[in-house]
């Protein structure tokens, strides 16, 4: 028997031990059915067969350890599959929590933009307050030129209780406000003049203007004294909301007394805050009046003497 060749043997059903003996691997032959049964160690190894001598292969060796198609592949498949599906669960869910989240976070950030924006309305009345406590009256709404037309306004005037009396010092009342000079001046932004809500970086605009006209606190270049209101001074209004007004901070323009509303149609006085505005009343209270205010009732509370009865905010 050549090296390269195996005995195959007829089956024989005697006992083997165990410890030597190698697993058998039974086969018949596909030629002349001879029943046989070859050592694990010629898997996969081909040569005639005993009985009818035609060539044949030992089933095992490379055709046992090859892995059924899609075996590894498949599973890997899966593993993916499942972890694709979490993938997707879990951005769904991130997505419904942002979805949730968002009016949260716009209520929270307008909550303290609103808040920020009362407080500089707050200090801005309390500079008011100081300018009557040193000079003895409010401002004039303006300043006005030799022809009476307005000149400077009020917020220039009240800069030195704002802390911003190195503004001041460098403006020049004797030229106009929008002249070459003093436009230089006041070609910066002031944050306390803007509401956060509406405030672009470098803007110079204000958000906040007074009411002017006869009866008011600010009847154009007059300036009025606390003792000429009659109608209490915590029931008349000395500051307002204006958003997007283009009104320059230094620019003698504000307000003329008519009939308006609070953020309807065009109305002047108006905000980014939903549901109302921000006013500052003469006592220095900041209050938030409601778009659903009367036209009668928003046009007494800007009147000094008028004897109207104003309700509570």
């Amino acid at each position: 028997m050549r090296s390269d060749e195996f005995e195959v043997r007829t089956l024989d059903h005697s006992p083997t031990p165990k410890a030597h003996s190698p697993m058998p691997i039974p086969f018949a032959c596909p030629h002349c059915g001879t029943t046989t049964q070859v050592d694990e160690k010629f898997a996969g190894t081909s040569g005639p067969c005993a009985k009818c001598g035609s060539t044949i292969t030992i089933p095992g060796g490379g055709a046992v350890a090859a892995k059924p198609a899609g075996g590894s592949g498949g599973m890997i498949f899966v593993i993916l599959a499942i972890v694709g599906g979490g993938l997707l669960v879990l951005v769904a869910v991130i997505g419904i929590l942002i979805a949730l989240l968002l009016p949260a976070i716009h209520a929270a950030r307008e909550a303290a933009q609103r808040n920020q924006c009362m407080n500089n309305m707050k200090q801005i009345g309390l500079a008011l307050d100081n300018y009557h406590h040193a000079h003895g009256s409010f401002p004039p709404a303006y300043i006005p030129d030799e022809n009476g037309d307005p000149m400077h306004s009020w917020r220039v005037l009240i800069l030195p209780y704002l802390e911003q009396g190195y503004l001041y010092d460098e403006y020049d009342f004797s030229q106009p406000w929008d002249s070459p000079h003093n436009l230089q001046v006041t070609d910066v932004a002031i944050p306390i003049y803007q509401c956060s809500s509406e405030t672009l970086p470098g803007s110079t605009d204000t958000s906040y203007l007074v009411i002017t006209g006869p009866g008011t606190l600010f009847d154009g270049d007059k300036a009025a004294q606390i003792d000429e209101v009659s109608d209490g001074i915590s029931n008349t209004i000395l500051l307002v909301e204006s958003s997007e007004s283009a009104v320059h901070w230094a620019e003698p323009y504000d307000l003329e007394l008519s009939s308006f509303t609070i953020n309807q149609g065009m109305s002047e006085i108006r905000s980014q805050h939903p549901g109302g505005s921000n006013v500052v009343f003469g006592d220095g209270s900041v209050r938030f009046l409601p778009d659903t205010i009367s036209e009668a009732e928003l046009e007494g509370m800007t009147t000094i003497a008028g004897g109207e009865q104003v309700m509570a905010y």
